[in-house]
């Protein structure tokens, strides 16, 4: 296992409960323990996780309550990616709104691409939660849209509210679909840049019956980052005309439906 892939299995189990032991790392790693101190030390002098006793946890965000300022994510900006690609994120909210039904409750994760949806769902009277302050923006001109919010806190840059590690900040909540964006998606599952972003997005989909993946077709190029899911977890893609073959040959053989919004 090269250097790479120990990092990303090192931050999978960590986004998991927001902590791994050193013990469970030399059980699940095939590296020797020095190897694994390595990994570690190289890892918290990057600022990715922090090193504590008998293992590992997140790396604290910056910010805070008794900061100068509120904690950001790993990550592209909003505001710069809001206007990446727009026509395609436009066609693909538009489509994913077809999905919805008049009064159902759905999940809206945070993103540019599912913030699109918003225009199109005004007259199905939903119950939407989500962890966008930029989609709850969208939403609460519409009289017959109920938002809810869950617990947690806000990070700035993506304008977002995420709970804790190991925190479920909704509990009690359930909905049929959660529709969400990803920053790749490719043969290992759905990835996000950030491991704080990326456990958050695992209790979510714990919450939801079906899992509905809104993204535009360059986020299937070079895929990295944190794994999310398998393809597997994923029901629908809702993606544009300019995905490669191989990559929609990939998802419908790992049982996924493919739309191509247009």
């Amino acid at each position: 296992m090269h250097a790479a892939e120990r990092e990303t299995r090192i931050m999978q189990l960590i986004s998991d409960t927001g902590f791994v032991s050193f013990r469970d790392l030399e059980k699940r790693l095939d590296a020797s323990p020095a190897t694994i101190r390595r990994d570690l030390e190289r890892m918290a002098s990057e600022g990715q996780i922090m090193r504590v006793r008998g293992g590992a946890r997140l790396a604290q965000a910056e910010g805070g309550p008794d900061g100068d300022s509120m904690p950001t994510l790993t990550g592209v900006p909003f505001h710069e990616n809001i206007n990446l690609r727009r026509p395609q994120k436009e066609a693909i909210g538009r489509a994913a709104a077809e999905l919805c039904q008049p009064g159902e409750g759905v999940m809206i994760d945070g993103g540019s691409t599912t913030l699109q949806m918003c225009p199109h769902i005004a007259s199905l009277n939903l119950q939407v939660l989500t962890t966008s302050l930029h989609i709850v923006s969208a939403l609460l001109p519409q009289p017959g849209t109920r938002v809810l919010v869950p617990a947690g806190t806000v990070f700035r840059e993506q304008n977002i509210i995420l709970g804790g590690p190991g925190e479920d900040n909704m509990p009690g909540f359930f909905a049929p679909k959660l529709f969400m964006g990803a920053a790749a998606l490719g043969p290992r599952g759905l990835m996000q840049a950030d491991v704080v972003l990326a456990a958050a997005e695992k209790k979510l989909i714990e919450h939801a019956e079906q899992v509905i993946v809104l993204v535009d077709s360059s986020k299937f190029e070079r895929p990295s980052g944190i794994v999310v899911c398998a393809l597997e977890t994923i029901g629908i893609v809702i993606t544009d005309p300019g995905i490669a073959p191989e990559y929609q040959q990939m998802l419908e053989q790992a049982g996924i439906r493919v739309i191509i919004a247009a």
